[in-house]
Parts: structure tokens; sequence; C-alpha cells
């Protein structure tokens, strides 16, 4: 049986600018191939790339009583998110990020720190997860202030007692913490995402092999380490091994390209499939997201997500 998903952590709009170079803030009117809107932030990322995939998911998040959170709450209806845990507050503004994409892909971000992004707390997310959920994904870790390390050992340690599949990704620290002080809310991971950069400033390791075998030191059940057009890493305490990426068309935008893996790895991680089918489905995922403009765009449906996986495996 399909296990049930929900997806706790931010909801956003992405305006994306396309191709934006440095000379955009040195010129009085800057000329871009694309200006879009779309929806963004982590969880609904993830949220959005279960939808289409053709999952139910359920997503835990904050938003303001605007036309922001409205937008969002529609984009939910409309492609089957499951809304009953999404907060309202009308004292918040829903965030809205302005993501400045360069030709290469790579990208920078404008965010408002006053916007809901960063004020999700415990306090949003229910003591009890309802039964028939059987995984539960932070989609990630060090996003916001109210959610420290205290918060999250609670929160995980909460959410195994009631038995469930426990994953979370991860952003780049941002008060300088240690591996040893997330060390206990790590324990309880069941499944971790980081990419290699955000696994570098926790671990103070370079090589993806030597991240994960850090990781695992704290309790960690299993680790894929994201490294882009290199594929991924993943490891148990019985061995490691790399999955290479799948090729991409072109490389158009790379926003939403880890929260597009972990949206494909939760997916198949959901109809129990190994360990290592979910790595390399969560690289179908990751490689289709960089081909379009926007975090989730590049992903159609499943039969274009599973044709990307089989192309992948005839390499």
């Amino acid at each position: 049986m399909n296990k049930k998903i929900m997806i706790i952590g931010g909801a956003v709009l992405d305006v994306l600018v396309r191709p934006a170079e440095p000379e955009v803030f040195s010129s009085g009117s800057y000329s871009a191939e694309e200006i879009c809107m779309s929806t963004g932030g982590d969880a609904l990322n993830e949220a959005t790339v279960l939808a289409k995939l053709g999952d139910t998911p359920y997503l835990c998040t904050l938003l303001g009583e605007d036309q922001a959170g409205e937008w969002i709450l529609e984009h939910c209806r409309r492609t089957g998110i499951q809304t009953n845990h999404i907060i309202s507050d009308a004292s918040l503004c829903t965030g809205i990020n302005v993501v400045l994409v360069q030709k290469d892909g790579a990208r920078n971000f404008l965010t408002n720190p006053q916007g809901t992004l960063r004020r999700l707390g415990i306090c949003h997310i229910p003591e009890e997860i309802p039964k028939e959920i059987g995984i539960v994904s932070l989609a990630s870790m060090f996003v916001s202030p109210a959610l420290g390390i205290p918060e999250m050992e609670t929160l995980f340690s909460r959410i195994k007692k009631q038995g469930k599949i426990l994953c979370a990704d991860m952003t780049k620290r941002k008060n300088g913490e240690t591996l040893r002080e997330v060390s206990t809310a790590l324990s309880y991971v069941d499944y971790l995402f980081p990419n290699q950069e955000e696994a570098a400033l926790l671990t103070e390791k370079d090589k993806a092999e030597d991240q994960a075998r850090e990781f695992l030191s704290c309790g960690v059940k299993h680790v894929i380490i994201k490294c882009g057009a290199l594929g991924c890493y993943l490891a148990d305490r019985e061995k490691g091994e790399w999955m290479r990426a799948i090729p991409t068309a072109e490389c158009v935008d790379t926003t939403g390209a880890g929260d597009c893996f972990a949206g494909g790895f939760l997916y198949a991680l959901s109809r129990n499939r190994s360990f290592q089918e979910c790595a390399r489905f969560a690289n179908a995922c990751g490689s289709l997201a960089v081909e379009k403009t926007g975090a989730t765009a590049g992903i159609k449906g499943l039969y274009e997500a599973e044709q990307r996986e089989r192309s992948g495996m005839s390499r």
C-alpha cells in the first residue's frame, strides 16, 4: 500500500527574472528574456512535485491572509495538495522571493525576512500527525529561526514516536551550527537530503563520502548527498555508492532542483521502492527541473519522469 506524505516547511511566491546578470544593478533599465511568477518555497515545491506525479500530499505551512496567500491556496486546491494543515495569519505577509537567474542557470534570491517563510514554528505543526500519513518530511532544516535545534529535536522525536518515516532536507546553516549541536535531532532522521555545499558547512568535510559518514555517525539511517551535475552519493550503514546524474537537454534554471529531487525521492519511497531506485527516480526529477524556468515547471507528470528515469538506466 502506498504511504501518504506530509511536507512541513515554507510556501512562497517566486518572481523569476532570466537572464539577470550583474549589470542589472548598474543599469537604469534592463531587458530580460523572461519574467514570470510561480509558486515556490521548499515545502510547496516538494508538495507540488508530488501532486504532479499523481500523489495527494499534505502541506503544513504558514501563510498570510493576503493576495499571495490566496494565490498559493488556489494553487494547492487546483493541484490536489491537501490544505488541512495550512495556517493563515492575518498579522503576517506571505513570503515573496525575487529570483535572479543568470545565463548558466545559477541564481540569487531577494527575500523578505519578515514574511511567513521565516516564521514557521513548532506551534504551527500538529502534535498528532494524522494516522493515514506514513512519511513526514521537513523540507529544510535551518530555514526558520522559530525551528531551532531544540524545536527540531522535539518535533523529530514526536514524529518518530508516532511511527512515521522521517525525512529532512536542509539549507545552509545560518548561525554557525555544528554537527555536534544538531546530532541529537539528526539521530531521528531516516532519510537526509543535503546538497554537498550544505553538508560541507555542517560536517567540515569536502568529499561527499566523508560527509555521509559524518551524518551516519550521528544516527541518520540513510544519507543522500546531492551533487548537481555529478548526481548524488547515497549511503547507509552497510555501504555507499554514487548514482550518476541523468543528462539534461539544457540547464536553464536551477531554482527548485533540489526540492524536485527530494519530491521525486519521497514519491518513490512512498511506493516502497528500494533506496537505490528512490535515488535514481530523484535524479530523473532533478534533471527535468533545471530545463524550465521556475521551481517545478520542468515536472510535467509521472510519465515524463519515468521516461527520464529509463533514459538514465539505458546509459
